[in-house]
């Protein structure tokens, strides 16, 4: 085997060697001749002007045999990772870029874009590395841009981010996709998932689209809804979920309190009051529009309830923050009894459950709500006046409980006859004992019942 060598080889510095290695095909090698193989390499010497591109031919014999079909290193590229500043940065070059190739610098806000590219960036950091970040919407750069943080961009530059930033799912028509207001069907699910409750649908459907048609509401909406367990005081709680906003009952504009769960003892009563406070504070900045649902309002310590009294009264913002754009719901089995007794007496005087109104039972749940031995008496929340509807949810007869278990055979994708719909209505127990007219659970526990009917 003939060395590595050929006359006129001069020595290479390491950065020149490199470089012919990354840009240069490899040589071709040729076979050696008669006695080059035996050939000793001469001493290495500098190169001579013009002699640094000659590329040293090579031979089949110089090439050791493990080395002859080995294929040449295949380059990797390095993987690198942007920051979190670096990406931040990166954003806020190519927003001042824009700005700057088409127009002036003081042609355009810049507070408003830095703004802007502060959400964007905290968006994605937040929501697309899953980054840990706590938002605080009072910092502008938490605040979901609106039009008019646009004014000063371009339009055709306003378009193209703002087709950008509606492709991560955060804008819509009414400037927040988590808050829908669908008032349509709203409407649409009162009339045909609630049954045996007239009232509610009237009152609850007009209380909510009055107050979302007055931008300029001069408090909360606050209602208190009663009645025995079981009549859909949490199910027509879920159905405003789910029309207000595109998450329901999970929307992060959404806070449900369960008294019994959420604060259980009465000697830490001051630290819930903070608690409460801060959490109402907390969703009220994070959200334009927001609900609060406090479930078994009875059992709330009236401390709590006054502890967010403010929350609820007639004041432009508290401490800063404007709580008007709320709606607080009480669900409470408070009067039930009361509700009971008038609609008996309708069907006693042959009367249809039909024909009950408001002024038949508001002022009496009203009373006996300020009566009560629970957290409602004793609070300013009733001394102020601040509920502004008093909901009385019916008692349920055999016909609704019928209609409550087609539904829940629906919900499954079956299809029940009336005998089977018969026999899970008389499964229930009814009240009072002698008439056997309402259902002492409502229809609370049909959908666990269907269970015994299945084929």
């Amino acid at each position: 085997m003939c060395r590595d060598s050929v006359p006129n080889t001069c020595r290479m510095c390491s950065d020149w060697a490199n470089l012919q290695r990354r840009t240069r095909p490899p040589p071709v090698p040729r076979r050696c001749s008669p006695g080059e193989e035996n050939q000793t390499p001469p001493v290495s010497r500098r190169c001579s002007p013009g002699e640094e591109n000659q590329t040293p031919p090579r031979c089949l014999g110089a090439i050791p045999p493990e080395r002859r079909t080995r294929p040449p290193p295949v380059s990797r590229r390095c993987s690198c990772r942007l920051s979190a500043s670096s990406f931040r940065m990166m954003l806020l070059w190519i927003l001042a870029a824009l700005c700057a190739s088409s127009a002036e610098a003081d042609f355009f806000p810049l507070d408003s874009i830095s703004n802007v590219s502060s959400y964007y960036f905290n968006y994605i950091y937040c929501n697309i590395w899953e980054g840990e970040c706590q938002p605080h919407q009072d910092d502008a750069a938490q605040q979901v841009p609106t039009r008019d943080l646009w004014a000063g961009l371009p339009q055709d530059y306003m378009s193209l981010v703002h087709q950008w930033y509606c492709s991560l799912g955060q804008c819509c028509d009414s400037g927040d996709c988590r808050v829908t207001n669908n008032i349509t069907g709203l409407a649409l699910d009162l009339r045909t998932r609630l049954h045996g409750q007239h009232l509610v649908q009237s009152v609850v459907l007009k209380a909510v689209q009055g107050f979302l048609s007055s931008p300029e509401s001069n408090k909360p909406l606050t209602l208190s809804f009663h009645g025995w367990s079981g009549t859909g005081k949490n199910y027509v709680a879920r159905i405003i979920a789910d029309n207000l906003y595109r998450d329901g009952v999970k929307s992060e504009c959404v806070r449900l309190f369960i008294a019994p769960f959420h604060f259980p003892h009465a000697r830490l009563v001051d630290t819930y009051k903070g608690q409460l406070r801060e959490s109402i504070r907390d969703l009220v900045l994070r959200c334009p529009q927001t609900l609060f649902i406090f479930d078994e309002a009875e059992k709330l310590h009236p401390g709590l309830i006054d502890a967010i009294k403010p929350f609820m009264d007639h004041y432009d913002n508290v401490d800063g923050v404007n709580y008007r754009r709320a709606l607080f719901l009480f669900l409470s089995n408070i009067g039930g009894a009361t509700i009971n007794d008038v609609a008996l007496d309708f069907w006693h005087s042959g009367q249809n459950r039909e024909d009950i109104g408001m002024e038949d039972l508001e002022h009496r749940l009203r009373a006996e709500t300020m009566e009560s031995h629970g957290g409602f008496a004793k609070s300013e929340l009733m001394s102020g006046h601040l509920i502004d509807f008093f909901v009385p949810f019916l008692p349920l007869e055999y016909r609704h409980v019928k209609l409550c278990a087609r539904d829940a055979f629906t919900a499954r994708g079956l299809q029940a006859d009336e005998a089977t719909l018969d026999e899970v209505a008389k499964a229930m127990l009814y009240v009072p004992k002698e008439e056997r007219l309402f259902s002492a659970q409502g229809c609370k526990s049909i959908p666990q019942r269907i269970n015994f009917f299945l084929p």
